[in-house]
């Protein structure tokens, strides 16, 4: 059973939302809540195992300081909202989201997403895609398809010899394109000089499916 609290200023929402989801197979909602405050202030909310987060509420709060919070308490986060705001989705991605869905989706698209988060991975969405497309952050490196390669495969665990082989290139190569990376991630100011850093970039610009810089 995969516990999940929703975090949404729409009173209507969070209502047909928990009517929603108590018919959703394997989820069980412990908490519906108007701000991130109310939900820290649950101890068996704070606990979820997976938070449906709106992208923007209303008491003045950003979407990465509110991911960051709920982050920290333990729980993942799955951001939903009305609109795809391209600059705050990618900010809330940035600061640690698990995925993102539109409300706009059904009930099946909703449950197999908070599976996925639940499960460690990330919730890819058509919306979610479209925002890394046009991504123009300045601290984004623009990296080539080769360097990116190098990036994803040596920082989902692989030596560099064995990313060097599924390269087709030699380990010498590799080592030269994962330099360029960690230099082109420190000049945007965003530390990778372990391969714990590393992973975390190709996370935080979701570089293991979204699109070339």
């Amino acid at each position: 059973m995969i516990t999940v609290a929703a975090v949404d200023d729409d009173r209507m929402l969070l209502d047909g939302l928990s009517s929603w989801l108590a018919g959703a197979e394997g989820l069980c909602l412990v908490a519906a809540v108007p701000t991130v405050d109310a939900l820290l202030a649950r101890p068996r909310a704070r606990a979820a195992d997976v938070v449906l987060l709106d992208l923007v509420l209303r008491d003045g709060s950003t979407p990465e300081h509110n991911v960051r919070r709920v982050r920290a308490s333990g729980s993942r986060v799955l951001v939903i909202s009305t609109v795809a705001d391209r600059t705050r989705i990618l900010a809330a991605v940035a600061a640690g989201a698990d995925g993102y869905l539109t409300k706009d989706h059904d009930l099946e698209t909703l449950a197999a997403a908070v599976a996925t988060v639940a499960s460690g991975a990330t919730a890819h969405s058509p919306e979610l895609a479209f925002a890394w497309v046009h991504d123009t952050r300045p601290d984004r490196p623009r990296l080539a398809p080769r360097e990116r390669q190098v990036l994803v495969d040596y920082a989902s665990g692989l030596t560099l010899k064995a990313t060097a082989r599924r390269a087709g290139i030699s380990a010498h190569t590799a080592k030269y394109y994962l330099d360029r990376v960690k230099e082109k991630y420190q000049e945007a100011g965003r530390p990778a000089y372990t391969k714990t850093d590393l992973a975390r970039r190709v996370r935080e610009d979701a570089l293991d499916t979204g699109p070339d810089g």
